[in-house]
């Protein structure tokens, strides 16, 4: 039998890695046309939504289209369905095609766009360019009886709890009893109405992030046999994930900024780049922001960055640029096309682990405005 994913338990997946709380204050991200409550079939992932792409996502009949750069950025004049962005909405809402974007939390979450796009330049000792926040840690203590110490330990770590740095499923467990009398109206696991009772318990400890609380507990209780499950939350100064956006990293080897702009025009296979600075100069610490760049060279400066990628660099951000010493690529903005690819990555794996046959599709759609001649 077919089994297709809601559309709701998707992106709840994807918020759960990409939470919304990432993004900067009046992006605009989110479900922008459609609606969550129905099943998906297909999924399109693209970096815009143009006409041509919508089109593509109608002839493959996509329920679906997840996208970086929202559809509706700016406000809408009129919704005529014969020209403009309006045309393309309704377009949408006619074939009955849902549209969800994630931006700027997309650009600041570990993992994301900027870490694909240091990745495809090999970099090496990565870390972030510009710090947003780091997530807030909580230590999650549950008791429980050890007929089902296993079953609970496995159902936290399978929701996310107990990551540290590159380890899973991370726990702490203490022997005990537990001690406790069922009162009248309850239906005890283990026990009598109104006698107390001593069990053989294991307190399992384990560390879960702000963003997966819900569903870490929701698995705890799900796989846990009593009918009141006890256990403990506490905050942690201890913090977790850092989130922002820009990366900087290292070179496998160092380079000229001739060389080195050779490397990120066939890497993102570009027609050409835009260099500010001297073509002989040595590079091997590089910083780089997906998208618009202009308003932090000074931070990839300030972080000793040999050179600055980044997209839409401004003629006066040149000179500026230059008066800080700091060479300059611009790639453009479509280089952010990665996230195609890694987004794909992600639905992929979920519908897969949770046996969905739902399908994902990239968009084979090149949304660059621009032609180099």
């Amino acid at each position: 039998m077919t089994k297709h994913v809601h559309a709701q338990t998707l992106i709840q997946a994807f918020e759960s890695w990409v939470p919304k709380s990432l993004a900067f204050e009046g992006d605009k991200i989110g479900l922008q046309i459609g609606t969550l409550n129905k099943p998906i079939k297909k999924v399109m992932v693209t970096l815009d939504v143009l006409e041509n792409v919508v089109d593509e996502a109608i002839e493959k009949e996509v329920d679906l289209i997840f996208s970086h750069h929202a559809v509706i950025f700016r406000p809408l004049k009129n919704m005529r369905t014969d020209e403009g962005q309006s045309k393309i909405i309704a377009k949408c809402i006619k074939h009955d095609i849902a549209v969800y974007n994630a931006h700027t939390n997309l650009d600041n979450v570990d993992g994301g766009m900027n870490d694909w796009l240091a990745e495809a330049l090999e970099l090496q000792d990565t870390e972030i360019l510009i710090p947003k926040s780091t997530e807030r840690l909580f230590k999650l203590a549950v008791y429980t009886p050890v007929s089902h110490e296993q079953s609970v330990r496995e159902a936290l770590g399978n929701a996310g709890a107990g990551a540290i740095g590159h380890y899973s499923h991370c726990s702490f467990n203490t022997p005990g009893k537990g001690i406790f009398k069922p009162e009248e109206g309850t239906q005890p696991y283990i026990g009598q109405t109104g006698k107390l009772e001593t069990v053989e318990e294991i307190k399992i400890e384990t560390v879960v992030p702000e963003s997966l609380l819900n569903k870490v507990k929701r698995a705890m209780l799900k796989a846990h046999p009593y009918e009141e499950v006890a256990y403990d939350l506490f905050a942690l100064e201890n913090k977790g994930k850092a989130h922002g956006l820009g990366r900087i990293g290292y070179l496998q080897e160092p380079t000229t900024l001739k060389a080195f702009a050779a490397v990120v025009k066939s890497v993102f296979d570009l027609e050409g780049v835009r260099v500010v600075g001297d073509l002989n100069r040595k590079i091997e610490k590089v910083a780089i922001l997906g998208g618009d760049g202009n308003s932090f060279y000074k931070q990839a400066k300030l972080k000793g960055a040999d050179v600055f990628v980044t997209g839409d660099i401004y003629y006066h951000t040149g000179h500026d640029a230059i008066l800080e010493d700091l060479p300059l690529i611009d790639a453009g903005h479509y280089i952010e096309k990665v996230m195609k690819e890694g987004v794909g990555r992600f639905f992929k794996q979920f519908l897969s682990e949770h046996r969905y046959d739902t399908e994902v599709v990239v968009s084979k759609v090149n949304t660059n405005p621009f032609t180099f001649l």
